[in-house]
């Protein structure tokens, strides 16, 4: 089963509750103004993953993700051993790396997904690496030095410093990608026997 059939079932399953509730105005309503935020939402991500996908096309050619990919190199190459010889596997990973502790998780995405590429089996396609697993869980739960679009919402809903954060979420962050890599080796290693 795939998230298209799940969320298909919700939206099957709200609708007809909605109708045996006598609510279907409502749920109409509702349905269009979330179709209409999805478009607003769509719309307001497609400007910076564009920006970013183009500064990382720029620092590529200008030779910056070399360096960068050098300085996190010692890191990136014992959580991901195929980027001890894939060059351009090493610069995505740091230039993920390095968007997620900046906390542009938008920016992050390109380089992600050039990554997970290029960690994909050519035997098996369709199913997922143990580098590809923890290439997921450390971009869900980024250890982030700046987190950047957090603060953007806080300062929106008006908090008067939108910083103030940082040491939880240091803190937070650093334990959540500790436990998620650890878990990720672990159950690579069970399954990886059985």
């Amino acid at each position: 089963m795939d998230f298209n059939t799940i969320w298909t079932g919700f939206i099957l399953i709200s609708a007809l509750c909605s109708l045996a509730t006598g609510h279907g105005q409502q749920a109409t309503a509702a349905f269009l103004d979330g179709a209409v935020k999805g478009v607003e939402i769509t719309i307001a991500m497609a400007g910076p993953i564009c920006l970013w996908s183009g500064i990382g096309a720029l620092m590529r050619k200008l030779g910056f993700l070399k360096t960068i990919s050098k300085l996190f190199q010692p890191l990136l190459s014992r959580i991901f051993p195929s980027s001890r010889a894939d060059e351009e596997l090493a610069q995505d990973l740091s230039a993920n790396l390095s968007a997620n502790l900046l906390g542009l998780g938008n920016a992050a995405t390109p380089m992600g997904i050039r990554a997970v590429r290029r960690l994909q089996d050519t035997q098996n396609p369709k199913i997922a690496t143990d580098e590809m697993c923890r290439l997921v869980v450390m971009n869900t739960a980024s250890i982030q030095l700046l987190p950047t679009t957090v603060a953007a919402v806080r300062s929106g809903a008006g908090a008067s410093s939108p910083f103030d954060i940082l040491p939880c979420v240091w803190i937070s962050s650093l334990c959540s990608v500790s436990a998620g890599l650890i878990m990720a080796f672990l159950l690579g290693r069970i399954f990886r026997r059985g």
